[in-house]
């Protein structure tokens, strides 16, 4: 499978390892030409092109053909799947925002401080909804 590039809850290895039941190989990456943005009433972020902006997150690595559908899953029909060239080179997937967004960036340092402790066991339940059915 193609590396997963991740700017938003994705990169939290709590949240991977809610949804997957493991922590892929993840790795520092940047995209130029994209924002992670804020997006209105929404504690993740969403990822939209931006001539100026550059996105900071990981790479995922290594994930199977299975755990690449629970993430397609995961990501709701507000995202489609766009391959991206990172900075340095190489190419990745990631998901690519397609509604309205904030003028300003994801704070990631308050969804971290805020929101992580309350936002894992909300995946930990989405997984075993999605396993069921």
């Amino acid at each position: 499978m193609p590396d997963l590039f991740v700017y938003g809850t994705l990169r939290f290895p709590e949240v991977l390892d809610a949804l997957l039941g493991r922590v892929p190989e993840l790795a520092p990456a940047r995209a130029e030409g994209w924002r992670v943005a804020a997006l209105h009433g929404r504690v993740y972020p969403g990822l939209v092109a931006a001539a100026d902006g550059v996105a900071d997150g990981l790479l995922i690595r290594g994930l199977s053909v299975e755990e690449s559908e629970l993430l397609h899953a995961y990501e709701d029909v507000d995202y489609d799947v766009v391959e991206l060239r990172l900075d340095g080179g190489g190419l990745a997937l990631a998901y690519r925002w397609k509604g309205e967004v904030l003028d300003e960036d994801w704070d990631l340092e308050w969804f971290t401080r805020e929101i992580l402790a309350r936002y894992v066991p909300g995946c930990v339940e989405w997984r075993a909804e999605y396993r069921a059915g």
